[in-house]
């Protein structure tokens, strides 16, 4: 059967399929599609532009789907704390999440420079490379544009990009370990994001403000929680565009 309440909502507000997929920045195709053929649901994401566009509920437009109430709960439910500064937070709470990892151990920051002295990390970054855990580093390309953005925004200029230059260095000992991986990004890092396997921390980035005085979300995902994976989906597409090397001298590599 087709959508018909999508269809109706589409009607009631007086637009074209056209208007819609414009809105949504989809082909006018996409959302017949979405109408006629029920098994061609929309991701969530633009389940839920589709909904907020139509004034409508998600679970109105598809019942199977979960209340704006329900999604609120699951993500309420993977927020385990919420620090209102880096800078509160026990170091050991990073070393403990990374100690847990057995599927995923994942870093993306700027610099992270703070992490690059501590020495259990970097202990535990060796054992668990001997363990078979694949550990993905990812780092701001030192002289791209988004770095150069963020040490303006936070008032150190050139100094942060000095900062991931030290950061390479200090991890030096880590490149060459088994399925220890390194790459520079040069994405607009909204979110530094520290992943083992479920649980992560995100610490925010506020313009004007170093990072250890913004925000850290500590996250652990739970069955039918978004919160969680729209993190760890940011984490893949920042390691998909980001340029792998092989020593913390490669940075100086072709960008």
């Amino acid at each position: 059967m087709a959508n018909e309440r999508l269809r109706g909502a589409i009607v009631d507000l007086g637009l074209t399929l056209e208007e819609v997929a414009e809105r949504l920045g989809v082909a006018a195709k996409t959302v017949e599609r979405w109408i006629n053929d029920p098994e061609r649901k929309p991701y969530r994401r633009f389940q839920y532009a589709t909904a907020s566009l139509l004034k409508c509920e998600v679970s109105y437009l598809w019942p199977d789907e979960q209340t704006s109430a329900e999604v609120t709960a699951t993500g309420n439910a993977e927020l385990v704390r919420l620090y209102p500064h880096r800078s509160v937070v026990m170091q050991t709470l990073w070393t403990n999440l990374y100690s847990k990892a057995s599927r995923q151990f994942d870093l993306l920051v700027y610099s992270g420079f703070w992490l690059t002295e501590d020495a259990t990390f970097h202990r535990i970054v060796k054992e668990k490379a001997a363990d078979g855990v694949p550990i993905r580093f990812m780092l701001g390309e030192p002289d791209s544009q988004a770095v150069a953005v963020r040490g303006e925004d936070e008032g150190i200029g050139a100094a942060m990009a000095a900062k991931i230059r030290n950061a390479l260095v200090n991890y030096g000992p880590l490149f060459g370990l088994p399925g220890v991986e390194f790459r520079l990004h040069g994405t607009t890092l909204y979110n530094s994001i520290y992943r083992a396997d479920d649980e992560m921390l995100a610490n925010g980035h506020l313009y004007g403000v170093g990072a250890y005085m913004a925000p850290v979300l500590h996250l652990r995902r739970v069955p039918g929680g978004e919160l969680f994976d729209a993190y760890a989906e940011s984490v893949e597409k920042v390691w998909e565009s980001a340029r792998p090397i092989s020593s913390p001298a490669d940075w100086e590599g072709t960008h």
